[in-house]
């Protein structure tokens, strides 16, 4: 059985200059894939009446569902719905049920209703209309040559209530989908070539449809295996005992057998032992905190942070030790050691994570050039210091900052343990 294919169009100016990153398509892609409907193709196309046409035709080639997002707001640029319209040989009529939500809408939030409006109601007669819940624009369905196509809005919330409450039930009713699995496991402590090297027998003898996808990332790498098949209970036993493989071939490096980022790796540990961290942060400007508590539940294991940015906040937040700065410099094995023990003093957390380093792109100096890093990781019995150095933009030494001292505090509590 021939497996389903989608493809996803964006539409949108501001997509193609940067001014708006495309996140529709990654989470449509993630939703499909749930449901075993592969993406062969993501597009994203501006404004452009020539370009959006070709675009249809194109995907068409490649792929049985067509998903659209873009283009269907009130403005004169939105030209997405008399662009379908034309496209299927439609006429635009007026869906009363979608006109009744945008008043009821805009009496309920007691705003002046402009006809511009109202025109959002307005849809090609070739169309099933998909009720938006989320907002006042409705989503399309159409049909062609056994081919479905669907319009949605742009607006992220919207278009992911109208592919969870309508689109994703629409394709599992239409078509058969295959069972697609996946298993990841996050590695720390070795490159991507060298894990290559190490697994290359177990990878070689992969049977056809199990696939293996390495997913750098931050120094840590990814390793997820994949399976497709129409046998879901042979697909999942297959692709299990293969993981399980895996993970004894990589047991030297494994961070966790769970497709999961390290920060969660950390609250699962932090939480299993009833103990609590806290950072002190002066490089990293508060991301190693914004991750932490990204988590729900964060304040079960995480106390909190001192962003210590300047020499003075060092001194008066943290009692760092004003000799210490100006004889060695913010950015040193010292310096660090010293606001890990005021952090845990303050803030009495059984764990700390503190950071100093050099970011960029200027601040360089002699023998500690920019991407240079101290971090300190420990308890009130014990502190471990390692010296990084991340040759990088701005926001990636930073990000490459956090993942590392989150994992330097992995192996510290595991070496209790």
């Amino acid at each position: 059985m021939q497996q389903v294919q989608a493809s996803i169009i964006t539409i949108g100016d501001e997509l193609l200059i940067g001014q708006v990153i495309d996140t529709n398509s990654a989470w449509m892609a993630q939703q499909l894939n749930k449901e075993g409907i592969r993406v062969v193709r993501r597009v994203a196309v501006g404004d452009v009446w020539e370009e959006m046409w070709a675009a249809l035709d194109e995907e068409q080639k490649h792929a049985d569902i067509i998903l659209i997002t873009g283009g269907l707001g009130p403005t004169a640029d939105d030209i997405t719905k008399p662009l379908l319209c034309k496209y299927f040989n439609g006429h635009m009529i007026v869906h009363e049920e979608s006109r009744q939500r945008v008043v009821d809408m805009f009496t309920r939030l007691n705003r002046p209703l402009l006809e511009v409006n109202l025109k959002q109601a307005e849809v090609p007669d070739v169309c099933t209309v998909l009720i938006n819940k989320r907002g006042s624009a409705p989503g399309m369905v159409f049909n062609k040559d056994g081919k479905v196509f669907v319009s949605m809005p742009g607006v992220p919330h919207e278009m992911q209530g109208l592919m969870t409450d309508d689109v994703i039930p629409l394709l599992v009713k239409k078509f058969t989908f295959p069972s697609i699995c996946h298993k990841t496991l996050l590695t720390s402590g070795i490159g991507e070539s060298f894990l290559a090297e190490l697994i290359k027998d177990f990878e070689n003898a992969l049977p056809a449809h199990i696939k293996l996808a390495y997913l750098p990332n931050y120094g840590l790498v990814r390793l997820r295996l994949s399976a497709t098949g129409f046998d879901k209970e042979k697909n999942e036993k297959e692709i299990q005992q293969l993981f399980d493989t895996l993970k004894i071939l990589t047991k030297d490096y494994l961070v966790t057998d769970v497709d999961e980022p390290m920060q969660n790796v950390i609250s699962k540990l932090l939480e299993t032992k009833g103990k609590t961290l806290c950072t002190a942060e002066s490089c990293s400007g508060g991301y190693i905190a914004h991750l932490l508590t990204t988590i729900p539940g964060s304040s079960k294991f995480y106390d909190g942070s001192v962003i210590s940015y300047s020499y003075q906040a060092k001194e008066d937040l943290l009692q760092v030790n004003k000799t210490t700065i100006e004889t060695l410099g913010a950015v040193s094995e010292e310096v660090v050691i010293e606001m890990a023990k005021g952090a845990l003093k303050n803030i009495k957390s059984d764990y700390v994570i503190a950071v100093s380093g050099i970011m960029g792109p200027q601040g360089g100096l002699p023998g500690k050039p920019v991407g240079t890093v101290w971090v300190a990781v420990g308890n009130n019995e014990k502190l471990e210091t390692k010296k990084l150095y991340f040759p990088y933009d701005r926001m990636r030494n930073i990000q490459l900052t956090a993942a590392n001292a989150l994992n330097m505090l992995r192996k510290f509590i595991l070496a209790e343990q």
